[in-house]
């Protein structure tokens, strides 16, 4: 991908998930979710935190996570501005994260897994668990 589309992806990505999600675009999404499943859950916490109740949360606040000093200082509230700029280097966007993964390199899936990230909280097991227990 050429910077000029990689730069209209990054811009389209506040107004994709405005003008809604699309079924594709979700499953898509889950799709490269299931990456991250290594780590996290959507309802409860692994290595790393879960992820029911991301979108409008403190980086470093779920309660009884053990975060990393960096992100616990970090002042990330998490959007899908804030969202897209870690996936794509979580250790350029918080030096000295304890996440070791190297990110989502592909501003499309970028996209994607950021689309399922906000919709995650209607589903079932994410009812009632807002990130925060």
């Amino acid at each position: 991908m050429n910077v000029f589309a990689a730069g209209l992806a990054l811009l389209a990505l506040p107004l994709a998930a405005a003008a809604g999600p699309t079924a594709e675009k979700v499953k898509a999404g889950e799709a490269v979710y299931a990456r991250c499943m290594g780590c996290h859950a959507l309802a409860y916490d692994r290595t790393g935190p879960r992820h029911c109740g991301l979108f409008g949360r403190r980086a470093g606040s779920v309660a009884g996570f053990p975060y990393s000093d960096a992100m616990k200082a970090s002042d990330i509230v998490w959007t899908a501005r804030t969202l897209n700029r870690f996936l794509k280097n979580p250790t350029a966007a918080v030096p000295g994260t304890s996440m070791g993964y190297s990110g989502v390199p592909d501003p499309a899936e970028r996209a994607a897994l950021i689309v399922f990230l906000q919709n995650v909280d209607g589903r079932p097991e994410c009812r009632g668990k807002n990130g925060q227990q």
